[in-house]
């Protein structure tokens, strides 16, 4: 039990980090492509938006990022669903796209900062902040398929519920298996 116990978190924490790891690599690009877009915008078309800017370029980079983990990080709990996976993506990625923008407006009419860099940065504070609950709640409520169908993490479910006979406060009554070696007086 304890063997196997620990083999199932083994493939569980192994299953976990290279989830990590190709979030990460998605989370980079999307960081890229976000940060880039941002920067741009804000010393050219935006110059005076520099909220909006953020937005646009965090709205880019959830598009690229849905279609990513979608069909790479997440690709064995991808839900059968894509509607409602993409509108739970969407309202997850809205409340990211708050926490950057919220701190870049924040430093910007908050705190009346008006350097460029600084509120850039105050929007990178916030994509790390976020990149965290995206994480978590992508996992857990986006690309949510169990790991039942899994076939190396069909039983894991075993290992954490309890039989009944194992609770306290819970008796199971005992069946009587007949025995081949005794014959069978009632017949």
């Amino acid at each position: 039990m304890i063997n196997t116990l620990t083999e199932r978190m083994r493939g569980l924490a192994s299953l976990f980090w290279r989830e990590v790891a190709k979030f990460g690599a998605v989370g980079g690009i999307a960081f890229i492509i976000d940060n880039g877009l941002t920067f741009y915008l804000m010393h050219g078309p935006m110059i005076d938006s520099n909220a909006k800017a953020r937005f646009v370029g965090a709205s880019v980079a959830t598009i690229f990022s849905w279609i990513a983990n979608r069909f790479w990080t997440f690709r064995h709990r991808r839900q059968d669903n894509v509607v409602r996976e993409f509108l739970m993506f969407i309202l997850i990625n809205g409340i990211g796209i708050g926490i950057s923008t919220g701190l870049t407006a924040a430093a910007q009419y908050g705190l009346n900062i008006a350097d460029k860099n600084v509120l850039f940065l105050a929007g990178v504070f916030g994509i790390l902040v976020a990149t965290v609950v995206r994480f978590f709640a992508y996992r857990f409520l986006v690309f949510n398929k169990e790991l039942d169908d899994e076939p190396e993490f069909s039983h894991d479910h075993e290992l954490i519920d309890r039989h009944p006979h194992t609770q306290p406060g819970v008796t199971v009554p005992k069946q009587s298996v007949p025995d081949p070696e005794v014959p069978d007086l009632k017949s």
